[in-house]
């Protein structure tokens, strides 16, 4: 794939995944209409509280799952829904508030700048406000990444994203939950699909739960990286052998 033209985007969307978020996400649809997408999309993933209607309500366009199946699964509907529409991009944004949609433009220049169809959020160059386990996470999986496909991702597990639409189709992941976008970025680094990152704000509220399992999750990142490990094991033992 060609990734090296660069040009301004003309058309893209702001994807937002929000499973029992009522009390923010209509604040960050709000500040992300303000940076003039086409539309805000939600994924409403099966929250018991008024998420979808107040995300509606703030003008964002509500997709609702019948119940919750995790943000990969709402990231992959929002994909599709993309695709069809025939937006150029989509950026996703997070409904926790641990994303500003007011930096969506930084986004929107490196791409511009480069024609990286791939562009990751980056807060590990101001870790201060950053929970120590959540920096040693990351820290861990960009390692993990560079062993597994020889790319360097600063902050893999960041949400906040520029995808370019036509990227969607070939990087796309059968996980339904967190580990789904680190499995993405596995995908295209596989393909050969360019990847950077944009440096955002470190903002996390020590107040806030997450919507995290941690042990579950874990769980599920390292069933993502032994099957790619295996994979690429297999894949070598068939180049020596041939």
């Amino acid at each position: 794939m060609d990734n090296s033209s660069s040009k301004a985007v003309e058309t893209f969307c702001v994807l937002i995944c929000a499973f029992n978020e009522a009390d923010r996400v209509g604040d960050v649809v709000r500040a992300a209409l303000e940076q003039h997408p086409v539309e805000v999309v939600v994924v409403d993933d099966g929250s018991a509280d008024a998420t979808g209607t107040t995300a509606k309500k703030a003008g964002a366009r509500v997709l609702r799952n019948p119940q919750n199946f995790g943000k990969g699964a709402s990231l992959s509907r929002g994909f599709e829904y993309v695709r069809k529409k025939g937006y150029e991009a989509v950026i996703v944004v997070d409904a926790d508030g641990q994303h500003d949609p007011a930096e969506i433009p930084r986004f929107l220049d490196a791409y511009e700048r480069t024609g990286i169809p791939i562009l990751i959020g980056n807060r590990m160059a101001d870790t201060e406000g950053m929970p120590l386990t959540r920096r040693y996470t990351n820290r861990t999986m960009a390692w993990v990444l560079n062993r597994l496909v020889k790319i360097y991702v600063a902050d893999p597990p960041c949400g906040y994203r520029f995808y370019r639409a036509d990227v969607l189709p070939i990087i796309g992941s059968r996980e339904s939950r967190f580990a789904f976008e680190f499995d993405v970025l596995v995908h295209a680094a596989l393909r050969r699909i360019r990847i950077d990152s944009v440096r955002i704000s470190t903002i996390y509220n020590p107040k806030r739960r997450s919507n995290v399992a941690p042990f579950r999750d874990a769980w599920l990142l390292f069933k993502v990286v032994k099957h790619h490990f295996m994979a690429n094991r297999a894949d070598q033992k068939r180049l020596i052998g041939s």
